[in-house]
């Protein structure tokens, strides 16, 4: 199933639902995760596009997961065309099952939740809330209630395999819009509750349009066309020469004699060498840039 996000509405209601097995286990595979940590970055990653799927065309988010545990930060940057890269800081963390359940909470730890808005305007905006359990899809839920005032339904979910291999994940989003009513909210509670973890209908063979439909029983739905998800990092190798003409003719000086340099992609783990004479032709065209 190729990954893809689907919105639909119902009389006060609007949902997202995401399937994100295959940009998940690209992430996991290019920063080398174990499972609790491919968890935390797949939940994230996803999350990030549920948010992101209803900014305008060239607006984008990203979310910061900033906790105490010992993942360190985790950042996932999405856009409303439906790309996102993200990297959590200690990829190879391992802690014991919760009651058979990867414990992607206490791999997190106490701290806050970042979402930034970029959309076009001079200053992007920034909402903030403190984590409530590190496991993302709540803390999710309460950043939208507590920064933006939207009464939500958040649920994140990351199958990992024996091989650590991903093998489902995905979320969605619930909001219910002003003035909907108290039969259409009980009735959606009552749905939610009675809803299988979003990881095993993915893996059970559920698509975002069966997730949604499921939600919505027993109220009447509209679906839009599914958008297709991936991961994607616009780093490339000129992007990367940027980096080390800013760095100034110094730092470029001490790599030249140390014969190659390495840059790293934090996002997506890509790796770009450049050896002494590409660096000294770096450093001359700052020096003429300079004169």
């Amino acid at each position: 199933m190729e990954d893809h996000v689907i919105r639909a509405t119902a009389p006060g209601l609007r949902a997202f639902a995401a399937v994100t097995t295959n940009l998940t286990d690209e992430a996991r595979r290019r920063h080398n995760c174990y499972p609790v940590a491919a968890a935390a970055l797949g939940r994230t990653m996803t999350a990030a596009l549920l948010l992101a799927t209803n900014l305008k065309a060239d607006e984008s988010i990203t979310v910061r997961i900033s906790g105490d545990g010992p993942l360190g930060e985790i950042i996932a940057d999405a856009t409303a065309r439906g790309s996102v890269r993200g990297y959590v800081k200690n990829p190879q963390i391992d802690l014991p099952l919760q009651e058979g359940k990867l414990d992607v909470g206490k791999a997190v730890g106490a701290g806050n939740i970042f979402v930034t808005r970029f959309t076009g305007l001079k200053r992007p905006f920034t909402g903030s809330a403190p984590l409530v359990s590190g496991e993302i899809a709540e803390d999710v839920t309460n950043y939208l209630l507590t920064s933006e005032q939207t009464p939500s339904s958040v649920a994140l979910g990351v199958l990992v395999g024996p091989d650590y291999t991903v093998q489902a994940a995905g979320g969605f989003l619930v909001q219910a819009l002003p003035g909907a009513a108290d039969e259409v909210i009980d009735k959606l509670e009552q749905n939610l509750a009675s809803l299988r973890p979003v990881s095993h209908l993915i893996k059970a063979g559920y698509g975002a349009a069966d997730i949604l439909e499921k939600i919505f029983t027993g109220l009447s739905i509209n679906l839009y066309e599914p958008k297709k998800l991936t991961f994607h990092c616009p780093c490339s190798r000129e992007r990367v020469e940027r980096v080390l003409i800013n760095l100034g003719e110094q730092e470029l000086t001490d790599m030249i004699k140390e014969g190659q340099a390495e840059l790293v992609c934090h996002f997506c783990n890509e790796k770009y060498f450049f050896n002494s004479q590409e660096l000294a032709a770096i450093l001359q065209h700052i020096k003429q840039g300079a004169t």
